[in-house]
Protein backbone atom coordinates (compact mmCIF):
# COMPACT_ATOMS: atom_id res chain seq x y z
CA UNK A 1 0.00 0.00 0.00
CA UNK A 2 2.92 2.37 0.61
CA UNK A 3 3.78 2.32 -3.08
CA UNK A 4 0.17 3.01 -4.04
CA UNK A 5 -0.15 6.02 -1.78
CA UNK A 6 3.24 7.33 -2.86
CA UNK A 7 2.06 7.17 -6.45
CA UNK A 8 -1.18 8.95 -5.49
CA UNK A 9 0.81 11.76 -3.87
CA UNK A 10 2.88 12.11 -7.02
CA UNK A 11 -0.22 12.34 -9.16
CA UNK A 12 -1.90 14.95 -7.01
CA UNK A 13 1.18 17.17 -6.90
CA UNK A 14 2.06 16.83 -3.20
CA UNK A 15 5.56 15.57 -3.94
CA UNK A 16 8.11 17.93 -5.47
CA UNK A 17 8.66 17.65 -9.21
CA UNK A 18 5.23 16.28 -10.12
CA UNK A 19 2.74 18.30 -12.12
CA UNK A 20 -0.51 18.63 -10.17
CA UNK A 21 -3.48 16.83 -11.73
CA UNK A 22 -6.96 16.37 -10.34
CA UNK A 23 -8.09 13.09 -8.86
CA UNK A 24 -6.23 10.03 -7.65
CA UNK A 25 -4.12 8.10 -10.12
CA UNK A 26 -2.26 4.92 -9.21
CA UNK A 27 -2.16 1.16 -9.58
CA UNK A 28 -5.61 0.94 -7.99
CA UNK A 29 -7.24 4.18 -9.14
CA UNK A 30 -7.39 4.68 -12.90
CA UNK A 31 -5.86 7.74 -14.51
CA UNK A 32 -8.55 9.10 -16.83
CA UNK A 33 -8.00 10.78 -20.18
CA UNK A 34 -10.43 11.59 -22.99
CA UNK A 35 -9.60 8.40 -24.91
CA UNK A 36 -9.85 6.00 -21.94
CA UNK A 37 -7.92 5.20 -18.79
CA UNK A 38 -4.74 3.60 -17.46
CA UNK A 39 -3.05 2.64 -14.20
CA UNK A 40 0.50 3.28 -13.04
CA UNK A 41 3.03 2.82 -10.28
CA UNK A 42 6.21 4.75 -9.51
CA UNK A 43 9.28 3.26 -7.77
CA UNK A 44 8.88 3.23 -3.98
CA UNK A 45 12.12 5.13 -3.31
CA UNK A 46 11.82 7.71 -6.07
CA UNK A 47 12.48 11.36 -5.18
CA UNK A 48 9.69 12.55 -7.51
CA UNK A 49 12.07 14.85 -9.39
CA UNK A 50 14.55 12.70 -11.31
CA UNK A 51 13.15 11.81 -14.76
CA UNK A 52 12.60 8.07 -15.09
CA UNK A 53 12.15 5.61 -17.97
CA UNK A 54 8.63 4.33 -18.63
CA UNK A 55 7.47 0.77 -19.28
CA UNK A 56 4.04 0.50 -20.91
CA UNK A 57 2.57 -3.00 -20.48
CA UNK A 58 -0.58 -4.03 -22.37
CA UNK A 59 -2.73 -6.57 -20.51
CA UNK A 60 -4.15 -9.71 -22.10
CA UNK A 61 -7.72 -10.37 -23.20
CA UNK A 62 -10.25 -10.04 -20.38
CA UNK A 63 -7.74 -8.50 -17.99
CA UNK A 64 -7.06 -4.83 -17.17
CA UNK A 65 -4.32 -2.31 -16.58
CA UNK A 66 -4.81 -2.73 -12.85
CA UNK A 67 -4.18 -6.47 -12.84
CA UNK A 68 -0.76 -6.22 -14.51
CA UNK A 69 0.63 -5.16 -11.14
CA UNK A 70 -0.15 -8.62 -9.79
CA UNK A 71 2.80 -9.86 -11.85
CA UNK A 72 5.73 -9.92 -9.44
CA UNK A 73 8.19 -9.84 -12.33
CA UNK A 74 7.09 -6.36 -13.40
CA UNK A 75 7.70 -5.06 -9.88
CA UNK A 76 10.97 -6.85 -9.16
CA UNK A 77 12.55 -6.28 -12.57
CA UNK A 78 11.23 -2.88 -13.62
CA UNK A 79 9.47 -0.98 -10.83
CA UNK A 80 12.15 -1.71 -8.25
CA UNK A 81 14.85 -0.78 -10.74
CA UNK A 82 13.73 2.75 -11.43
CA UNK A 83 10.93 2.41 -14.00
CA UNK A 84 7.49 3.98 -14.00
CA UNK A 85 5.18 1.10 -14.98
CA UNK A 86 2.02 1.96 -16.90
CA UNK A 87 -0.94 -0.34 -17.57
CA UNK A 88 -3.38 1.03 -20.19
CA UNK A 89 -6.93 -0.31 -20.13
CA UNK A 90 -8.27 -1.94 -23.28
CA UNK A 91 -11.69 -0.99 -24.59
CA UNK A 92 -14.80 -2.73 -23.28
CA UNK A 93 -16.25 -5.20 -25.74
CA UNK A 94 -19.73 -4.14 -26.88
CA UNK A 95 -22.36 -5.49 -24.52
CA UNK A 96 -19.89 -6.80 -21.92
CA UNK A 97 -17.46 -5.79 -19.18
CA UNK A 98 -14.57 -7.59 -20.88
CA UNK A 99 -11.59 -5.48 -21.91
CA UNK A 100 -9.76 -6.29 -25.13
CA UNK A 101 -7.37 -5.00 -27.78
CA UNK A 102 -8.61 -5.36 -31.38
CA UNK A 103 -4.98 -4.68 -32.43
CA UNK A 104 -5.52 -4.70 -36.16
CA UNK A 105 -5.68 -1.92 -38.77
CA UNK A 106 -8.84 -0.47 -40.26
CA UNK A 107 -10.81 -1.31 -37.14
CA UNK A 108 -13.90 0.72 -37.88
CA UNK A 109 -16.10 1.30 -34.88
CA UNK A 110 -13.30 0.79 -32.34
CA UNK A 111 -10.95 3.19 -30.59
CA UNK A 112 -7.66 4.01 -32.30
CA UNK A 113 -5.45 2.25 -29.74
CA UNK A 114 -2.21 3.44 -31.34
CA UNK A 115 -3.29 7.05 -30.82
CA UNK A 116 -4.62 6.11 -27.37
CA UNK A 117 -1.19 4.79 -26.39
CA UNK A 118 0.43 8.06 -27.42
CA UNK A 119 -2.16 9.96 -25.39
CA UNK A 120 -1.43 7.77 -22.34
CA UNK A 121 2.30 8.46 -22.55
CA UNK A 122 1.68 12.18 -23.01
CA UNK A 123 -0.55 12.18 -19.94
CA UNK A 124 2.04 10.33 -17.85
CA UNK A 125 4.65 12.88 -18.94
CA UNK A 126 2.30 15.72 -17.91
CA UNK A 127 1.92 14.20 -14.45
CA UNK A 128 5.47 13.00 -13.79
CA UNK A 129 9.01 13.76 -14.98
CA UNK A 130 9.90 11.01 -17.46
CA UNK A 131 12.67 10.25 -19.93
CA UNK A 132 10.79 10.61 -23.21
CA UNK A 133 13.60 8.92 -25.13
CA UNK A 134 13.29 5.84 -22.89
CA UNK A 135 9.63 4.88 -23.22
CA UNK A 136 9.34 1.13 -23.84
CA UNK A 137 6.29 -0.88 -24.88
CA UNK A 138 5.54 -4.46 -23.82
CA UNK A 139 2.52 -6.73 -23.59
CA UNK A 140 1.21 -10.25 -23.14
CA UNK A 141 -1.07 -12.26 -25.47
CA UNK A 142 -3.53 -9.78 -27.01
CA UNK A 143 -1.37 -7.16 -25.32
CA UNK A 144 1.63 -8.62 -27.12
CA UNK A 145 -0.23 -8.14 -30.39
CA UNK A 146 -0.92 -4.58 -29.29
CA UNK A 147 2.82 -4.06 -28.70
CA UNK A 148 3.39 -5.23 -32.30
CA UNK A 149 0.69 -2.85 -33.51
CA UNK A 150 2.34 0.16 -31.87
CA UNK A 151 5.77 -0.95 -33.11
CA UNK A 152 4.62 -1.34 -36.71
CA UNK A 153 2.48 1.77 -36.97
CA UNK A 154 4.05 4.21 -34.47
CA UNK A 155 7.42 2.69 -33.60
CA UNK A 156 9.51 5.83 -34.07
CA UNK A 157 7.98 7.35 -30.92
CA UNK A 158 9.27 4.57 -28.64
CA UNK A 159 12.67 3.19 -27.69
CA UNK A 160 11.97 -0.54 -27.86
CA UNK A 161 9.37 -3.30 -27.76
CA UNK A 162 8.80 -6.74 -26.24
CA UNK A 163 5.88 -8.99 -27.19
CA UNK A 164 5.13 -12.09 -25.13
CA UNK A 165 2.76 -14.65 -26.72
CA UNK A 166 1.41 -12.23 -29.30
CA UNK A 167 1.97 -11.45 -32.99
CA UNK A 168 1.11 -8.75 -35.51
CA UNK A 169 -2.47 -9.48 -36.46
CA UNK A 170 -3.57 -9.71 -40.06
CA UNK A 171 -3.80 -7.96 -42.40
CA UNK A 172 -0.11 -7.06 -42.14
CA UNK A 173 1.62 -4.51 -44.40
CA UNK A 174 2.74 -5.91 -47.74
CA UNK A 175 6.47 -5.24 -47.38
CA UNK A 176 7.54 -3.22 -44.36
CA UNK A 177 6.04 -1.55 -41.30
CA UNK A 178 5.31 2.11 -42.05
CA UNK A 179 6.84 3.29 -38.76
CA UNK A 180 10.04 1.22 -38.81
CA UNK A 181 12.78 0.45 -38.20
CA UNK A 182 12.22 -0.67 -34.59
CA UNK A 183 13.84 -2.80 -31.88
CA UNK A 184 11.57 -5.71 -30.98
CA UNK A 185 11.97 -8.93 -28.98
CA UNK A 186 9.37 -11.67 -29.46
CA UNK A 187 9.00 -14.32 -26.71
CA UNK A 188 6.72 -17.28 -27.43
CA UNK A 189 5.90 -20.74 -26.08
CA UNK A 190 6.47 -23.72 -28.35
CA UNK A 191 3.49 -25.45 -26.74
CA UNK A 192 1.21 -22.39 -26.81
CA UNK A 193 -2.23 -23.56 -27.92
CA UNK A 194 -4.09 -20.34 -27.09
CA UNK A 195 -2.00 -18.21 -29.43
CA UNK A 196 -0.06 -20.75 -31.51
CA UNK A 197 3.17 -19.68 -33.17
CA UNK A 198 1.31 -19.86 -36.48
CA UNK A 199 -1.71 -18.06 -35.03
CA UNK A 200 -5.30 -19.17 -35.58
CA UNK A 201 -8.41 -17.84 -37.22
CA UNK A 202 -11.14 -16.55 -34.89
CA UNK A 203 -14.33 -15.61 -36.70
CA UNK A 204 -13.46 -13.05 -39.35
CA UNK A 205 -9.97 -12.23 -38.07
CA UNK A 206 -6.63 -13.97 -37.51
CA UNK A 207 -4.29 -13.77 -34.52
CA UNK A 208 -1.25 -13.42 -36.77
CA UNK A 209 1.71 -15.66 -37.46
CA UNK A 210 4.90 -15.11 -35.42
CA UNK A 211 7.10 -16.16 -38.35
CA UNK A 212 5.22 -13.83 -40.70
CA UNK A 213 5.58 -11.02 -38.17
CA UNK A 214 9.31 -11.63 -37.74
CA UNK A 215 9.82 -11.70 -41.51
CA UNK A 216 8.07 -8.33 -41.79
CA UNK A 217 10.24 -7.00 -38.97
CA UNK A 218 13.43 -8.20 -40.67
CA UNK A 219 12.37 -6.51 -43.91
CA UNK A 220 11.52 -3.33 -42.03
CA UNK A 221 14.89 -3.32 -40.26
CA UNK A 222 16.82 -4.28 -43.40
CA UNK A 223 18.18 -7.45 -41.77
CA UNK A 224 19.43 -10.49 -43.62
CA UNK A 225 17.16 -13.55 -43.69
CA UNK A 226 19.24 -15.93 -41.55
CA UNK A 227 20.01 -14.92 -37.96
CA UNK A 228 23.27 -13.27 -36.98
CA UNK A 229 23.39 -15.29 -33.75
CA UNK A 230 21.68 -18.37 -32.33
CA UNK A 231 21.79 -19.11 -28.61
CA UNK A 232 20.43 -22.21 -26.87
CA UNK A 233 20.03 -21.93 -23.13
CA UNK A 234 18.36 -23.92 -20.37
CA UNK A 235 15.12 -21.97 -20.73
CA UNK A 236 15.12 -20.15 -24.08
CA UNK A 237 16.30 -20.81 -27.62
CA UNK A 238 16.88 -17.49 -29.37
CA UNK A 239 17.53 -16.29 -32.91
CA UNK A 240 18.96 -12.77 -33.12
CA UNK A 241 19.04 -10.29 -35.98
CA UNK A 242 21.00 -7.20 -34.94
CA UNK A 243 24.49 -7.09 -36.40
CA UNK A 244 23.33 -7.32 -40.02
CA UNK A 245 20.43 -4.89 -39.78
CA UNK A 246 20.48 -1.46 -41.36
CA UNK A 247 18.24 -0.11 -38.63
CA UNK A 248 16.46 -1.48 -35.57
CA UNK A 249 16.96 -5.01 -34.28
CA UNK A 250 14.95 -8.22 -34.01
CA UNK A 251 15.08 -11.23 -31.71
CA UNK A 252 12.88 -14.32 -31.40
CA UNK A 253 13.10 -16.45 -28.24
CA UNK A 254 11.15 -19.70 -27.88
CA UNK A 255 10.55 -21.58 -24.64
CA UNK A 256 8.99 -25.01 -24.12
CA UNK A 257 5.95 -23.79 -22.18
CA UNK A 258 2.45 -22.81 -23.18
CA UNK A 259 0.47 -19.58 -23.00
CA UNK A 260 1.89 -17.49 -20.18
CA UNK A 261 4.68 -15.24 -18.98
CA UNK A 262 7.61 -17.67 -18.74
CA UNK A 263 10.06 -17.53 -15.85
CA UNK A 264 12.92 -15.23 -16.73
CA UNK A 265 11.02 -13.23 -19.37
CA UNK A 266 11.32 -9.90 -17.56
CA UNK A 267 15.09 -10.10 -17.05
CA UNK A 268 15.51 -10.96 -20.72
CA UNK A 269 13.20 -8.10 -21.70
CA UNK A 270 15.01 -5.54 -19.53
CA UNK A 271 18.39 -6.56 -20.93
CA UNK A 272 17.06 -6.31 -24.49
CA UNK A 273 15.46 -2.92 -23.96
CA UNK A 274 18.51 -1.43 -22.26
CA UNK A 275 21.16 -2.77 -24.66
CA UNK A 276 22.37 -0.04 -27.04
CA UNK A 277 22.08 -0.91 -30.72
CA UNK A 278 24.14 0.48 -33.58
CA UNK A 279 22.98 -0.17 -37.17
CA UNK A 280 25.45 -1.94 -39.45
CA UNK A 281 25.37 0.87 -42.04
Amino acid sequence: MARVWLAVLFMMGFVGGAVAQTGPCSADDACKIDEGSYHLMAPPDWDGQTPLPVLVFFHGFGSSGRTIFNAGSLKSTFLNNGYIVVGPNGSLRPGSNTRFWPARPNNEGFRDDVAFTRAVVDDVAARLPVQRDRVFVTGFSAGGSMAWMVACYDGANYAGFVSVAGALRRPVPAETCPAGPVRLLQIHGFADGQVPIEGRAIGNWHQGDVFESMNLLRNTNQCRTNPDEITIGDRFRCRDWSASCGGGAARLCIHDGGHGLPRGWSDMAKTWLETPFEPSN
